[in-house]
Formats: C-alpha cells, sequence, structure tokens
C-alpha cells in the first residue's frame, strides 16, 4: 500500500487555532459517487463484454490483477476525470474505485500499478479492437427497446494533438500542429464510431467502408428504417453519395464554395443585400440548383442559404438526396448536425480522448476506446436516470462534479461494505433517486 507522508501543511489560522493538513485521514474516497456508474456497468454487461474482446496471454498462476479488473479500473478512472497512468500510483488504493472495478475494498489488495495497466495498452491487438469497435454499435441498438422509424448518424473529423513521435502521427496543414484525425459516428448521442486515423489522409476517408458496416449491421436488427447520414463538407465525395443512392440510404452534406456555385447564388445574394438595406435586419434566403463537380459521376441537388449579416454576406451550400423544402433541409436537417460537435467536446476535452501518448497506434486506438467506453457509461446514466432532473442535459463535467465526485469513509465488514457518504453534501436527493432507479432491489 502506498505510504503517505505525516508531515502537516501549515494554513492560515483560523481566528485563534492554528489550522494543519496532512494526508493521514485513512479510508476515505473523494469519488463515491463511482459506485453508480458501477451499477450502470452492471446493467449494460459493458466491462465484461470488453474484457470478452481481449485475449489474455498471461499465464494463469501469475496472475494477480485480472484483466476484467484493469479495464473497469481505467475506464472508471477516466469518468472520474483521471486521465494519466500515474494517477494511479496513488488511485489503486482508493477503496470506492476498488469497488467499482470488481475487487475487493482492501487497503492490502491494491488495483493494478501504472507499469502493468500500460503493459495492457500496449498488448492489444487489430482483432481485440475492431471486437471492441463492435460493442459501440451493440449497445446502441441494445438501447432501444421499439425500432425507431427513422435515424440520423452524423459524421465528423477532429483533431488530436500530440506532442512526441508517435507512429502514423503528421503534421497537418489547416490545425498546424502533428495530430491524428479520429473519425467519430455519433446517432443522437449515442457514440458509434471512434476510429483514430493518421493525419495525412482525406477527412472523408474510410467514411464509405464504415457507412456501409453500419447500415448492414443496422438492417439486420431494423430492416424499415430510415437512415440519414450526415456531415460538413469533408464527407461531401461523390463515391459515398453514390453508394447511399444504391443502397437507400439518404445524405445531407455541406459542399464547399467554388466559382460555379457563387454564380448560382447570386440572384439570392442581391435579393438579401437589398432586403437588408431596406430594413437593416438579418436577411435569409433558400434556394436550389442541380450541381456537379468535375470529377462527380452526375448532377446533384444543392440547397443554398444566402445570408446578409450586420457583419456582412453569408453564403452556405448543402448537397442532398432528401426531396424537403430547401429552408427545411438547411434548417431542420443540416443545422442540427452542430450536438454532434459538443458530444465530440465530451470526448475529447472532459474524457481524455485525446490522450494518446503511447508510441505504438494500436495502443492509441486502445486509449480512444477506453475514453468511448467511459463515455457509454455517463451518457446512459444521463438517457436513463437523469431523464427528469437537472442534468438531463448536462453534459458528463458537471454529472462528474455532481454526483462521482463525492466524499466519504469506507468500512469493510465480514457482511457489507458500508460507505459513508460526506452529511453536507448539497445534492443527497439526486444520488438518493439515481441509485434507487439503477440498483436491484433488496433481496
Amino acid at each position: 500500500m502506498t505510504e503517505c507522508s505525516s508531515k502537516t501543511i501549515s494554513l492560515t489560522a483560523a481566528k485563534r487555532r492554528q489550522v494543519v493538513a496532512d494526508f493521514n485521514g485513512g479510508r476515505l474516497t473523494s469519488d463515491a459517487g463511482i459506485v453508480l456508474l458501477r451499477e450502470v456497468d452492471r446493467r449494460l454487461g459493458l466491462i465484461d463484454a470488453i474484457d470478452d474482446c481481449i485475449p489474455d496471454p498471461r499465464h494463469p498462476m501469475f496472475i494477480v490483477h485480472q484483466q476484467r479488473e484493469m479495464l473497469a479500473q481505467r475506464i472508471l478512472s477516466l469518468a472520474l476525470g483521471y486521465e494519466d497512468l500515474n494517477d494511479q500510483q496513488t488511485l489503486r488504493d482508493d477503496p470506492a474505485l476498488q469497488l467499482a472495478a470488481g475487487k475487493e475494498a482492501d487497503p492490502d489488495g491494491p488495483l493494478a500499478s501504472p507499469p502493468t495497466l500500460c503493459r495492457l495498452e500496449n498488448r492489444i491487438g487489430r482483432p481485440a479492437l475492431v471486437a471492441m469497435s463492435k460493442l459501440l454499435v451493440e449497445q446502441f441498438l441494445a438501447a432501444h427497446d421499439q425500432p425507431p422509424p427513422e435515424i440520423t448518424l452524423d459524421f465528423d473529423a477532429t483533431d488530436d494533438p500530440v506532442h512526441g513521435g508517435q507512429q502514423q502521427r503528421f503534421y497537418h496543414g489547416y490545425y498546424r500542429h502533428y495530430c491524428f484525425l479520429p473519425l467519430y459516428v455519433f446517432c443522437g448521442g449515442h457514440l458509434l464510431v471512434a476510429l483514430l486515423r493518421p493525419a495525412n489522409i482525406d477527412p472523408a476517408r474510410h467514411a464509405r467502408a464504415v457507412t456501409k458496416l453500419l447500415v448492414e449491421r443496422i438492417r439486420q436488427v431494423w430492416p424499415n428504417v430510415k437512415i440519414t447520414i450526415r456531415g460538413d463538407s469533408g464527407f461531401c465525395r461523390w463515391k459515398l453519395m453514390r453508394w447511399c443512392e444504391k443502397h437507400g440510404v439518404d445524405y445531407v452534406f455541406g459542399i464547399g464554395r467554388n466559382k460555379v456555385l457563387e454564380r448560382r447564388i447570386e440572384p439570392l445574394m442581391k435579393a438579401a443585400e437589398a432586403a437588408f438595406a431596406e430594413t437593416g435586419e438579418k436577411q435569409r434566403l433558400f434556394g436550389e440548383t442541380e450541381y456537379a463537380a468535375g470529377t462527380w459521376d452526375r448532377p446533384r441537388r444543392i440547397i443554398m442559404k444566402a445570408e446578409r449579416l450586420p457583419a456582412g454576406p453569408n453564403r452556405r451550400f448543402v448537397v442532398t438526396s432528401q426531396a424537403d423544402d430547401a429552408q427545411t433541409i438547411y434548417d431542420g436537417i443540416y443545422t442540427q448536425r452542430g450536438d454532434m460537435e459538443n458530444r465530440i467536446k465530451e470526448q475529447q476535452r472532459m474524457l481524455f480522448a485525446d490522450r494518446t501518448s503511447c508510441h505504438d497506434f494500436l495502443a492509441n486506438q486502445f486509449r480512444l476506446l477506453l475514453s468511448s467506453f467511459a463515455y457509454v457509461l455517463l451518457f446512459e446514466l444521463r438517457r436513463s436516470h437523469l431523464a427528469e432532473t437537472d442534468l438531463a442535459a448536462a453534459q458528463v463535467d458537471r454529472i462528474r462534479l455532481t454526483l462521482l465526485k463525492v466524499a466519504a469513509r469506507v468500512t469493510v465488514s465480514v457482511r457489507r461494505v458500508l460507505i459513508h457518504l460526506a452529511s453536507s453534501y448539497p445534492y443527497q436527493q439526486l444520488f438518493r433517486h439515481v441509485a434507487i432507479s439503477i440498483a436491484p432491489a433488496p433481496s
């Protein structure tokens, strides 16, 4: 067990009393709410399923830390806000994390050390990564009691900055730094794909293959569902659109401005300028045209938005297979993809999906998936157990601070583990509500 220094820390006196601090509080935790995610995982069976995807080459006689425990330790730590393996040097003794990871809350039985977890990350092979990636789709399908009539799959790429000599990292001219270029696919708040890619590729690389695999699997379970894929101009590729047209999948993609489209939107833009000059208020006009870039196989429908803002003109173009009117497609469908950017921010900034500092590319893909599974647990907590609370639309960092970061004293007896939550914890009613909705009824 890690030994903490007994040296005291002197602080400002409180009236006539000296104030000192030390790290000798004993079996305390600042993360008692992690037991809620333990119950979420128990319902989903997520960590057990991840464990089944990964072969364990270690000899059973010499195993100290079970693979499932290490997976739970890493995923739940990310959910708690601990991004580095170095944090595990002391966190491995936390009684709440021990309990949530599936171990006895025992001061003499710590969780895995940083080197042990590092070895786990660096032995994951490609077949295991493929199997784990499929779990994201299976969790999405299992989350629906009834097949939805239609779904929209949002595609987006983002930069994942790196600062070392990682395999397949490249300099990206748009982002102006060395990075990876991961591909994400969401459906609403559900995460379906988190694919790490090098940065020296087209943003739409692998999008057609990913779409094919997703559509095939979804239609195996929901044969009658209407599927639309949506993305920015980085995904406006004619081969992807042609595949969608051949397989009954709708699409709505942004398309970059060019001289041809600029000429075609000019009458709309002039009308918007004239209306703005007359009223002094923002103007938005919509139109459409047929257009094919020089490399396309055929013309397609283009939605045009001519907007005059106080700051100046704003022209936007969208290519689509949908038959709705132009403004409905732009405002009701295309602009809704902005919510996906919030989900990516949760992944990157709050669950450390960009903590891809391993040298090996496959190890970094594994880290991206660990962050993704932490997101799945927190999203399920929000979707199923916080829907009628003030946290129904909260991002994961607020959920973490409100429900997971709870001080407690943990005592263990022969018959039970008792978690004494802080008496001054201000969200006691919310915690009780969530715990009752997740936990099984007492036998």
